[in-house]
């Protein structure tokens, strides 16, 4: 059940974190708008920082796959028949410490829809991401029907501040924007790793499946990325430690994976629809408040 909202304390900072609820946000669709509504509902206030899927935002703009249309490539049904089924199904999978009901469809994974699936991971995001079981590079096939897939943003600097210079001028309010994914960073001492990329000054971003086996297999702590920053200068430890809450606040959608999402709608992996989405509760916004 998803928590709306929270009360916590970061590095002697107090806050309270609430997440809103939107209606889903399809192509086409007027995000801006709804952002600013959204906010105006909720008496948004000088030095809130807002958190904003960076899937709902890429979602709303059209930037999304049809992989039905996609035809694969040799090396994407090797990657989808051997790689995905044998390699994280029974060797990488146990190492990174993934859930059972995980490793059980790794192994049974699709190999028509999954090496389509595994194409466009090659074409978008590179090799090595593609050799992740999922959410490679930021492409994301969950909260979404049929057999499409979102690509990660192309410009999230340059939207993070567009948003916050149409809030500034519809809602008079000066807010920090943070376009978040749920791709995970990881933090060992003083150095961020992030799978994906991202704008944020401090992560690195290198390695593809390489870090996410070597992070998951020590255990090392992770964080949902944070992808761009528009406004107040927050110090990566506590943007990453806000992020955290904001991801346990805002809840999960419809599923964390597209086999998630089917079961919980009782269909296959490409038999979800758009109506299907828009009947459960969403959550793109979050919003931190400082509290004194």
């Amino acid at each position: 059940m998803v928590k709306l909202l929270r009360k916590v304390k970061i590095n002697d900072k107090r806050y309270i974190v609430r997440a809103i609820r939107t209606r889903y946000w399809r192509p086409g669709f007027n995000y801006l708008e709804d952002i600013a509504r959204s906010l105006r509902k909720v008496g948004i206030k000088d030095g809130d920082i807002v958190f904003i899927s960076e899937k709902a935002i890429s979602t709303a703009k059209g930037n999304i796959v049809d992989e039905d249309k996609v035809k694969p490539s040799l090396l994407a049904k090797l990657i989808a028949r051997i790689w995905m089924r044998f390699a994280w199904g029974y060797i990488l999978g146990p190492l990174c410490g993934l859930r059972r009901d995980i490793m059980e469809f790794l192994r049974k994974y699709p190999l028509d829809y999954g090496a389509r699936h595994k194409q466009v991971a090659l074409r978008f995001s590179g090799f090595l991401n593609a050799l992740c079981f999922g959410s490679e590079g930021g492409i994301d096939g969950s909260n979404l029907p049929y057999a499409y897939v979102c690509l990660p943003l192309r410009e999230p600097e340059k939207e993070a501040s567009n948003i916050r210079e149409f809030i500034g001028k519809k809602l008079g309010v000066n807010v920090t924007i943070v376009i978040v994914d749920s791709d995970r960073c990881y933090i060992w001492n003083r150095l961020c790793i992030s799978i994906r990329p991202t704008s944020i000054k401090g992560i690195r971003n290198f390695g593809g499946f390489i870090t996410y086996v070597i992070c998951n297999t020590l255990k090392v702590k992770s964080s949902p990325t944070p992808v761009a920053i528009s406004g107040e200068d927050i110090s990566l430890d506590e943007l990453l430690k806000l992020n955290r809450v904001a991801e346990k606040t805002r809840g999960r959608g419809a599923g964390r994976s597209v086999w998630e999402m089917a079961a919980r709608f009782g269909t296959t992996l490409t038999g979800v629809t758009w109506e299907m989405l828009e009947s459960i509760p969403h959550y793109p916004i979050v919003i931190a408040r400082r509290v004194y």
